[in-house]
């Protein structure tokens, strides 16, 4: 059997301008994230879907040797393929991944602040806790 390897999660999370921002505490986001096992380095950055944002997160791949990551923004149908196409450029599994969307599933549901930063904390937890179990399978010949 294969020896699984540690994981070094990554965790980003997208001010969406300000559609999620205005609404979800994001800088809490990141602190809370950034506590949570297997987590390496939790950031944010303005449009995280961006040429700049997408080269942050290559940077940080690289930088940290990151294995995991999870990116906090919006649909998944509307961004997850330029996600994986990261992962992909840095030479990981682009199933690594995980996307919790913050914007639909939150900050355009929930008018209370505290309510909508604690409900992105939850979405955020609930991805790391399923990329903590996400393992290659075996090369079938």
């Amino acid at each position: 059997m294969a020896q699984i390897e540690e994981n070094r999660i990554g965790v980003f999370v997208c001010h969406c301008g300000v559609n999620i921002s205005a609404v979800v505490d994001v800088d809490k986001v990141v602190k809370a994230a950034s506590g949570q096992k297997g987590v390496i380095v939790a950031r944010d950055y303005k449009f995280m879907c961006s040429t700049p944002g997408q080269e942050l997160i290559l940077a940080d791949i690289k930088k940290h040797n990151l294995n995991r990551i999870i990116v906090a923004a919006c649909s998944p149908r509307l961004h997850e393929e330029t996600f994986k196409k990261v992962l992909l450029a840095a030479d990981l599994n682009a199933y690594f991944f995980q996307m919790a969307n913050i914007r639909e599933q939150d900050a355009w549901v929930t008018e209370d602040k505290e309510k909508a930063t604690e409900k992105a904390i939850s979405l955020v937890f609930g991805a790391i806790q399923r990329i903590q179990h996400h393992e290659p399978l075996p090369i079938r010949e």
